[in-house]
């Protein structure tokens, strides 16, 4: 609620476009597609070798996601009293380039012990920066955008990264099919990620004034945000699905190395992952119009179930193709969830007076599940050791396990629904 009239409020809340509004979306889903599954784990087997691959990538993980832990609602709470946003994302783009920077120097002229550690350096400069930019600008969609068409943005934001995205896997491939050194991949995630903050910042002038205030609207303590049902069990549902992506994003390079027995893992993971995000753009700006329809939960229900299959399957596929189809239809549920996943946070925020601090405290339950990747990791080489690739199975069969939950618990998420859509 808010002391403006309806028709001010809503003039007030009509940013320029979904494309603009969602474009920093697009820069930071290419920034961490490349970086996260293709050039990481290519780079801690220089750093560490083959025997230590999966804990060391998993120790990184987690070791970010400390910083990525702290920050969003730490910001996002100073966001909400300063009334602005912007000036967050100018600031954080910049210290997220710089550590861009460090890690490049670090995989192109240093090596072993030390150059890892300066790796880890520029790497925590990287989260820092980002999830500085990102708690601020997570409050656009619920602060800009009217309940009754989150769906269209958030479903315009899912196929803007799934693009990046694609276009990541792209870049991957083609990077390591010529042979380039690692400063030009980090390089064109430089210019990719900055391009896209900078149509945002231009785009977006009225996100850099003072939000409108709702002195009606109250505060609330951590302990009231998270007894409040929507807001908790979105929380949760969010978790889950994440925990399920991070037990298998991080491993899918040796993944297609050590099953499939693909000779170039890079070009190959790339491939998949091609194949995972064609079909999350088919499926992600369509699921963001029917959940606007039929609510957001039903939309859910289906993209956890398709991917949870997927993760299963995957583990019996009888060679790279077969492996490719499923990366396909992992994709379709893929996409769906993510076109749908912003319009229900948006939906459970309690008050318009603290929309960063609770954006960023939702953004939390995505990035906290990232120290899986640790004890995953762990995981992985224990099985492996054991035989058979056991430990993909352990890994695989856990992802699909926490996708069901999300599936299973997003059902007591008291979803709200704006009467036009009735």
């Amino acid at each position: 609620m808010t002391n403006l009239s309806p028709v001010a409020s809503r003039a007030r809340m009509a940013p320029a476009s979904p494309w603009v509004l969602s474009a920093f979306w697009f820069g930071t889903a290419f920034h961490w597609l490349m970086l996260l599954t293709l050039l990481m784990p290519a780079h801690i087997v220089k750093f560490v070798g083959e025997d230590q691959k999966g804990t060391y990538l998993g120790l990184l993980t987690a070791i970010g996601a400390v910083i990525a832990l702290v920050v969003p609602p730490v910001v996002g709470a100073h966001s909400d009293r300063s009334g602005r946003r912007l000036p967050y994302l100018k600031l954080g783009v910049g210290v997220n380039l710089a550590g861009l920077a460090v890690m490049a120097l670090a995989v192109t002229i240093l090596g072993g012990s030390n150059g890892f550690w300066i790796y880890v350096l520029g790497y925590l400069l990287v989260q820092f920066g980002n999830n500085y930019a990102t708690a601020p600008y997570s409050a656009l969609i619920p602060q800009l955008v009217p309940q009754e068409q989150r769906g269209r943005y958030s479903g315009v934001m899912g196929m803007l990264q799934a693009i990046a995205q694609l276009l990541g896997a792209a870049s991957g491939f083609a990077l390591g099919a010529l042979g380039l050194p690692a400063m030009a991949a980090f390089a064109l995630m430089a210019v990719v990620l900055l391009g896209a903050a900078l149509i945002t910042i231009r785009g977006v002038p009225e996100a850099d004034q003072p939000a409108p205030v709702q002195t009606d609207a109250p505060v609330l303590s951590w302990q009231e945000l998270f007894a409040y049902q929507p807001f908790l069990w979105v929380f949760i549902t969010r978790v889950m699905f994440a925990l399920g992506q991070y037990s298998v994003q991080p491993f899918m390079q040796y993944y297609t190395a050590d099953v499939l027995r693909q000779p170039n893992p890079v070009a190959s993971s790339s491939l998949m992952l091609a194949c995972i995000i064609v079909a999350s753009i088919i499926s992600a700006l369509i699921g963001g119009r029917i959940s606007d329809r039929v609510g957001r939960k039903p939309v859910i229900y289906v993209a956890g179930s398709v991917m949870a299959g997927a993760a299963l399957l995957l583990l019996v596929a009888p060679g790279f193709y077969i492996a490719l189809l499923l990366a396909l239809v992992f994709g379709l549920g893929y996409g769906a969830f993510t076109s749908v996943d912003w319009a229900l946070g948006s939906d459970a925020m309690p008050s318009g007076r603290s929309y960063a601090r609770d954006m960023g405290i939702w953004h939390v339950a995505f990035v906290a599940p990232q120290f899986i990747g640790a004890p995953q990791g762990k995981l992985l080489d224990w099985g492996n050791a054991q035989g058979d690739n056991l430990g993909y199975t352990l890994v695989f069969g856990l992802a699909a396990v926490f996708f069901i939950l999300g599936v299973v618990l997003v059902r007591k998420v008291p979803e709200t629904r704006h009467a036009h859509s009735s």
